[in-house]
């Protein structure tokens, strides 16, 4: 997690033991952070590295033909405090995006669950990514090819969540 303290880290805390309870244990580079758009710091963000193959990190002739998530999942969460023009609207989201050879990624995907999902919800969203039930709907991201409603419910401390990240947006988008 973050060196210094964040809204989102407790929040990202229990989704990380949810999907370590559930056998999708992270690999070690999950992180929370703020992140900075042109000069203004305009979202918290968190990354989840998942190994579904157990294969990220092997140079691609050490991956067997077929794998089918080679270089590994992210799945990422983000608060966007929508100050900017041309940034995404106000608020949390969860999406994923799947690792490549080099360490880079797909463009992202949102995955269909509420912002403030409940960390139960993660886990049975990031199940069905990993069974490619839910796949993105191009090569660009974007929406996915989901087409049942929001997976699970929302966190059970999700107006405290909000409130906080509501708080820190105020913050920042003074400065």
């Amino acid at each position: 997690m973050s060196t210094r303290a964040l809204p989102h880290d407790n929040y990202i805390e229990a989704v990380v033991a949810a999907l370590t309870g559930a056998g999708l244990a992270p690999t070690d580079h999950s992180w929370t952070d703020d992140g900075e758009t042109r000069g203004t710091y305009c979202y918290l963000n968190a990354v989840i590295p998942l190994d579904p193959s157990g294969t990220a990190g092997e140079f691609d002739e050490d991956v067997p033909a077929g794998t089918s998530w080679p270089h590994g999942l992210l799945l990422i969460w983000e608060w966007h405090t929508g100050i900017e023009d041309g940034e995404p609207d106000r608020g949390p989201v969860w999406l994923f995006a799947e690792g490549n050879a080099d360490g880079s990624n797909w463009v992202p995907t949102v995955l269909p669950v509420y912002g403030y999902a409940s960390p139960g919800a993660v886990v049975d969203a990031a199940r069905k990514v990993i069974a490619r039930e839910i796949r993105p709907t191009s090569f660009d991201g974007g929406w996915s090819t989901w087409g049942g409603e929001l997976i699970g419910g929302s966190w059970e401390r999700a107006d405290e969540l909000d409130a906080a990240c509501e708080a820190w947006g105020a913050k920042e988008g003074a400065e």
